[in-house]
C-alpha cells in the first residue's frame, strides 16, 4: 500500500524532509506542486472537492484541468477526477465524462452511493478512490465500518483480483482494508507536535500495510 503524504508542510521549506516519499498535493493548496514534482517518488494531485465541501465554496473546475493538464505530464502522477461531496449520482458521472485526460485520473466512489456504482466503476476505471459522506461521512465509525466490509466483500466477489482502490482520508485505517493507496493530511496537521518529527511519522505510516487479501465478512443482515 502506498501512503500519499500531503505536502502543505509549514514552514515550506521543511516538504523536503520528505524526499523520496509519494506526495498529495491539492489544488487547495497548490503551492508545493513544483517541489513535489522535483523531491517526491509519485504525486497524487487531489482536486480539492473536500476543502470545496467544508467551505462551502463554488468548484472551478476549468482551473483545476489547467493544473492538470501541466503535471499530468510526469508519468508517475495521477489525479483525482472533480467530485462533489453529498451530491447526486448524476452530477459525479457528469464530471467523470467531462474529465479530458482518460486513465490519468481516478472517480470517486462515495460510500453512500449504490455498491452497484462502484463495480461499475472499477470495471471501467484503474484507479477508484473512496470517499466518506453521506451518513458514513465519519471514518471509523461502527456505521462506516460496516459500509467499508459490504463494499470490499462486493468487490472481493465480483473481482478475481482486488482491484486499485485509493482511500481518501484513509490512511489511519489503511492496514484494514486492501487498498492500493491511502492518503492523509496527518504529518502536515501535527508535525509541530513535540513528539513529532516529520520523517519519523512517513516512515511509522509508510510501515503500516494491510493483509493484500480480503476475507468475506459477514454482512449486517447476516449478524442478524
Amino acid at each position: 500500500m502506498i501512503h500519499y503524504h500531503c505536502a502543505d508542510i509549514n514552514p515550506h521549506h521543511r516538504l523536503t524532509e520528505l524526499a523520496g516519499r509519494h506526495l498529495l498535493v491539492s489544488h487547495a493548496y497548490p503551492a508545493p506542486a513544483a517541489i513535489s514534482h522535483q523531491i517526491g517518488q509519485s504525486v497524487l494531485l487531489d482536486n480539492g472537492a473536500y476543502s470545496v465541501w467544508k467551505s462551502n465554496r463554488e468548484a472551478h473546475w476549468e482551473n483545476y484541468y489547467t493544473w492538470c493538464d501541466h503535471y499530468l505530464n510526469c508519468p508517475t502522477t495521477w489525479a483525482i477526477i472533480p467530485d462533489i461531496i453529498d451530491g447526486p449520482v448524476e452530477d459525479q458521472d457528469r464530471l467523470i465524462k467531462e474529465w479530458p485526460f482518460g486513465q490519468k485520473g481516478a472517480p470517486v466512489w462515495h460510500l453512500n452511493e449504490p455498491i452497484d456504482r462502484l463495480l461499475s466503476l472499477t470495471n471501467d476505471w484503474s484507479k477508484v478512490c473512496l470517499g466518506s459522506a453521506g451518513e458514513f461521512a465519519t471514518i471509523a465509525t461502527n456505521r462506516w465500518h460496516l459500509r467499508m466490509q459490504k463494499a470490499f466483500n462486493a468487490l472481493a466477489k465480483s473481482h478475481q483480483r482486488m482491484p486499485w482502490i485509493h482511500g481518501l482520508r484513509m490512511q489511519g485505517v489503511g492496514h484494514l482494508f486492501p487498498f492500493a493507496s491511502v492518503d492523509s493530511s496527518d504529518i502536515a496537521r501535527h508535525q509541530s507536535r513535540p513528539q513529532n518529527t516529520i520523517l519519523g511519522m512517513a516512515e511509522r505510516w509508510d510501515r503500516a500495510q494491510p493483509n493484500f487479501k480480503w476475507t468475506i465478512k459477514p454482512e449486517q443482515g447476516e449478524l442478524l
